[in-house]
């Protein structure tokens, strides 16, 4: 977890137990890709062509445990010629110091380095552009998903201006840069790493080196490389081909066919090892890194003969928890020691960051001769990780980090050729999409999903009280109020009004009690100077003065009760407004504030209000001050109000009492809004709103208790209250029959 949420999650845990203390004493948290040069964006691509890089880094010092063997180098180009080196070699293939096999491109092949997709939503969700080496992906941009809410409601009424064929000035579409990007990041043994790049395939034990340019475009999205001997022949013809399935995962989803066609008379045996999702994205705004690894696997085919329950709760790896495993020398990160002594077959593997996912799956249902399989084992066999070059860090300064996949050992003969095909996901973490969209739907891939701040909370998130809640906000959304701010607001009355029977009880509790021990304080006063020089007898004297009052002191901690019962609700729906996709960008109150020329207040309920955007940015302690956010303002108000006019009234207090009450009022209405000065405007409206009901609710049971003190009823205490006040009564005899029993063996001595 990032140390800046580290210290609000700490600065939150003390601010609640000292409202704690104090009341029972009262009372008694990326780089960008060059463009490809289509004609769409020809400008930038001129622009980032003379940015590119015109030869490697220097090739950083490498683990014993990493294959030291320095890749071929050619002389200084824009994109490297031989793949970063493997990780844990010596396990995997031979060493590549030898010249038995060679990569080229087929003879008279044409190069055809077009993008596949369109930046059309009505046609595409995505463009893939590729790189110019390894077979992988340089970048998929997103044709309907932005950075930003301003430039998702300029897209939104360009989209409309265009579509009512309007007479007047259109507004002007955002860059492309606007879009929203999965795409590499970081640096390897200094080369930069496309997306899904192919690093080397191992034919008859012997490693070749397939991150180079031998690769060839026949036709968009499809290249071919060609594996020579020794004496220059073909032996094999390698073959990796993407295209967009309309019909299947929503539109989200790539079929990436691999297949390595034996061109020899004789039987060979190859592995193929190629990068998989790792590093996403991530926004330098965000509080904290919340990018995982996240697995979703089936049981042994003794424990699950058919093969089709795909398991994912348990198999999820933190970010920052792989680098430190990859620090400390351990690199596989599937299957583990209890994963392989169980059998586990690999299903889909992904990584994921706040809002987005890109996974390898089976090809399981569907169109496109997907199989009945969802099993991925035909092509992954270990995932290990690597660490980019200490150079390239993120924006938190922790390193790049990168997985590789490696097939198992297959053989191929004569004319025959291997099969490595696999499903890719590139696209949100939306539940409805992965829940209900084949394919994922049987491969149970909502597991992408996991409302979880991770790090030390992982705990205190209540994953499955923030499964309910945002699927409860769907409903609310989507058949009742048709608004995230709206429903959120529902949400809250319908949560008061649940725990209205616990609050209701709880606070005439704390107004009887807090008004008995006000009008006991002469009577409490008389006792101390009375008994001031014996604490035992001043104990069991002020028992008996509770007991004749029909008081209880402890009965006091039952008014904290509602609070207590609604912080998980915080922690959950903090997760959910944070993490879930469903409310990325969404505004509040039908956008109504957004058509006063853009005003960004509440434009986007994930993110700080922005009630006044500064032109600068400041950091702080606990976050970066970049505008004024009114509703956490507003919510230290609201606090205020609470304590010093509607808090019941208590009796005189010690001035140690006064000093930790005046602590407690200050860090509630100062620190609590501090701390959720930049959290998702979401809640930040979900406690205010909470709050001014509590006052509304407070009012009213302050009024009922006015109304009984004019016409008093006999009171019973409750059957807890009687339960504690027996507790305390023998807690007190056992005490003093000690002190008793000390005396007399003192006297006998």
């Amino acid at each position: 977890m990032e140390p800046k949420m580290k210290r609000i999650l700490l600065t939150m845990a003390i601010v609640l137990l000292a409202s704690s203390v104090a009341a029972i004493t009262i009372l008694g948290p990326g780089r960008k890709q060059p463009a490809p040069k289509s004609q769409e964006v020809a400008v930038a691509a001129s622009q980032s062509e003379t940015k590119r890089e015109t030869k490697p880094d220097p090739k950083p010092e490498l683990k014993p445990e990493l294959d030291a063997t320095p890749p071929k180098q050619e002389p200084p180009q824009a994109a490297p010629t031989a793949a970063p080196p493997a990780t844990k070699p010596a396990e995997t293939a031979a060493p590549s110091g030898t010249a038995k096999y060679s990569v080229r491109p087929p003879l008279s092949a044409p190069l055809r380095p077009d993008s596949i997709g369109s930046l059309d939503p009505a046609q595409h969700r995505f463009r893939i552009d590729f790189a110019p080496t390894s077979a992988g992906i340089d970048r998929i941009v997103f044709s309907e998903f932005w950075l930003n809410a301003q430039d998702r409601i300029a897209a939104e009424r360009h989209a409309a201006a265009v579509a009512g064929g309007s007479l007047g000035k259109v507004p002007p579409l955002p860059p492309i840069e606007s879009r929203y990007q999965l795409q590499s990041e970081g640096k390897l043994a200094g080369f930069s790493v496309p997306l899904l790049a192919m690093h080397s395939i191992i034919v008859d034990g012997v490693r070749v080196d397939l991150f180079s340019k031998a690769w060839v475009q026949p036709q968009p999205g499809e290249f071919v490389a060609i594996i020579d001997d020794a004496q220059g022949q073909a032996v094999l013809r390698v073959r990796r081909a993407y295209s967009i399935v309309a019909d299947a995962g929503g539109g989200f989803d790539l079929r990436m066919e691999q297949g390595v066609e034996n061109l020899s008379s004789i039987p060979r045996q190859v592995q193929i090892i190629h990068y998989a999702p790792s590093d996403l994205a991530r926004s330098p705004d965000e509080m904290m890194d919340i990018r995982r690894l996240k697995f979703g696997y089936l049981l042994s085919t003794r424990r699950d003969p058919a093969q089709v329950s795909v398991l994912s709760n348990d198999a999820m790896l933190e970010r920052a928890d792989v680098v430190k495993s990859v620090e400390a020398g351990r690199f596989d990160v599937w299957p583990n020691e209890q994963q392989r002594a169980e059998e586990h077959n690999l299903s889909w593997f992904g990584a994921t960051n706040r809002y987005f996912a890109l996974a390898l799956h089976a090809l399981a249902g569907g169109e496109g001769g997907a199989t009945s399989s969802r099993s991925i084992a035909p092509l992954v066999e270990v995932v290990r990780a690597q660490l980019g070059s200490p150079a390239a860090r993120d924006p938190s300064g922790a390193p790049s980090l990168f997985a590789i996949v490696q097939s198992p050992l297959t053989d191929v003969q004569p004319g025959a050729t291997a099969d490595f095909s696999v499903g890719v996901f590139a696209g949100p973490l939306d539940r409805n999409l992965l829940s209900a969209t084949v394919p994922y739907s049987l491969l149970q891939m909502v597991g992408l999903i996991a409302y979880s701040l991770g790090g030390c909370c992982s705990w205190c998130t209540f994953a499955w009280l923030a499964n309910i809640l945002v699927a409860f906000l769907g409903i609310l959304h989507t058949y009742v109020v048709f608004d995230w701010g709206i429903a959120i607001i529902v949400l809250v009355m319908v949560v008061r009004l649940l725990l209205h029977p616990i609050s209701k009880k709880s606070q005439v509790q704390m107004q009887r009690i807090s008004k008995g021990m006000a009008a006991l304080k002469p009577e409490l006063d008389a006792l101390k100077a009375r008994y001031g020089d014996d604490p035992k007898r001043m104990q069991q004297e002020q028992f008996r003065l509770y007991r004749e009052k029909n008081i209880s002191p402890v009965g006091c901690l039952g008014g904290f009760l509602p609070t207590f019962l609604q912080m998980p609700i915080w922690m959950a729906l903090y997760a959910v407004l944070y993490l879930a996709f469903e409310l990325r960008q969404q505004p509040a109150f039908f956008g109504v504030f957004q058509l006063f020329g853009g005003w960004q207040f509440l434009g986007d309920l994930s993110a700080q209000d922005r009630f006044i955007p500064l032109p600068f940015s400041v950091n702080l302690f606990l976050f970066t001050f970049s505008s004024i956010n009114i509703i956490p303002l507003l919510m230290g108000v609201v606090f205020y109000v609470q304590q010093k006019y509607m808090a019941p009234p208590t009796a005189q207090l010690s001035p140690e009492q006064a000093q930790q009450q005046k602590m407690m009022r200050v860090m509630t209405v100062v620190m609590f809004p501090l701390m959720l000065y930049v959290a998702p405007s979401g809640l930040t409206l979900y406690i205010m709103t909470s709050t001014l009901i509590g006052i509304w609710e407070s009012k009213m049971v302050r009024r009922q208790v006015e109304e009984e003190e004019r016409n008093p009823r006999p009171v019973k205490t409750s059957k807890a209250q009687d339960a504690l006040g027996r507790i305390y009564q023998k807690a007190m005899e056992r005490a003093q029959e000690k002190q008793q029993r000390s005396k007399t063996f003192k006297d006998r001595g």
